[in-house]
């Protein structure tokens, strides 16, 4: 259990996921997490759903943190940076999960030799089983890096990677539930077209992607050698894999997780820009 008081300024998607992983992990209690959003209504609807304190002042959130955690859009963020800056001081750690955006562009507006840390989690926080990328500021220590990698190792893998390849992270695994969700989802509607039920065909996509999943984190064998243990002579396997590649399956990978990438460096230029 942690002691430092978090405040997860925009609990939209990823943030509640942040703060539903950080309580199902036992990293944060009750007592010490909060968040913020924009309604009163939807404040009172998630404090009570989550039993933290969600308020509507990112201002008044950020002053009773240790740990400031900004989890909204990127072309919001430069408004609530200027919102919080005089809240934030070196004592303080700020956190930012917004693509695209600099870790110096945020040092700027806050000021005061704030410590910041960027990172990039997926939505699969909410489960413990998310991949976050992180990239440290100038004014971040090692004990920020301990606490930092800590506490998001409570919710998945945590990665550190030099700043410029985070736009490269939040097209891989940032990005990447989606393209494992529409796995799922089309592996499900095959198994309906061949005549399974909607309920069969769904867990066993679900399951069998899990499976896969667990054999490549854990057997230490690259996925083209658990690939051919699948692929026998003249079997299914090696007849639906000519399919796939004939239809470059691996290319359409390449190029969303390219076009994701592309997209996370053009969201932070121009919304640094405007700001």
């Amino acid at each position: 259990m942690t002691s430092k008081r978090i405040a997860i300024l925009g609990a939209g998607h990823i943030g509640q996921a942040l703060a539903r992983g950080f309580l199902a992990a036992g990293r944060s209690d009750r007592e010490h997490l909060m968040a913020t959003v924009p309604s009163p209504d939807k404040a009172k609807e998630l404090g009570e759903e989550l039993g933290i304190p969600v308020i509507t002042s990112n201002p008044d959130a950020a002053t009773q943190a240790d740990v400031v955690i900004f989890s909204v859009k990127p072309q919001v963020l430069p408004v609530v940076l200027r919102e919080v800056a005089h809240t934030m001081t070196r004592e303080k750690l700020a956190v930012s999960v917004a693509a695209g955006i600099h870790i110096g562009f945020i040092e700027e507006i806050l000021d005061g030799e704030v410590p910041v840390v960027r990172l990039m989690p997926n939505v699969a926080v909410v489960a413990q089983q998310g991949a976050t990328g992180m990239a440290l500021g100038r004014y971040a220590d090692e004990e920020h890096v301990t606490y930092v990698k800590e506490l998001f190792s409570s919710v998945g893998l945590v990665m550190e990677v030099e700043e410029d390849l985070m736009d490269a992270v939040t097209g891989l695994s940032g990005t990447g539930p989606m393209y494992i969700f529409q796995l799922i989802e089309g592996l499900a509607d095959a198994g309906v077209k061949v005549g399974l039920s909607r309920d069969q065909a769904y867990a066993l996509a679900v399951q069998t992607t899990l499976g896969s999943a667990i054999m490549a984190r854990d057997y230490g064998r690259h996925p083209g050698h658990l690939k051919d243990l699948v692929t026998s002579p003249a079997g299914t396997a090696i007849a639906a894999l000519h399919l796939m590649e004939r239809s470059g399956f691996r290319a359409i990978l390449m190029d969303a997780v390219e076009e994701a990438t592309r997209r996370s460096g053009e969201l932070g230029r121009l919304h640094m820009k405007k700001a």
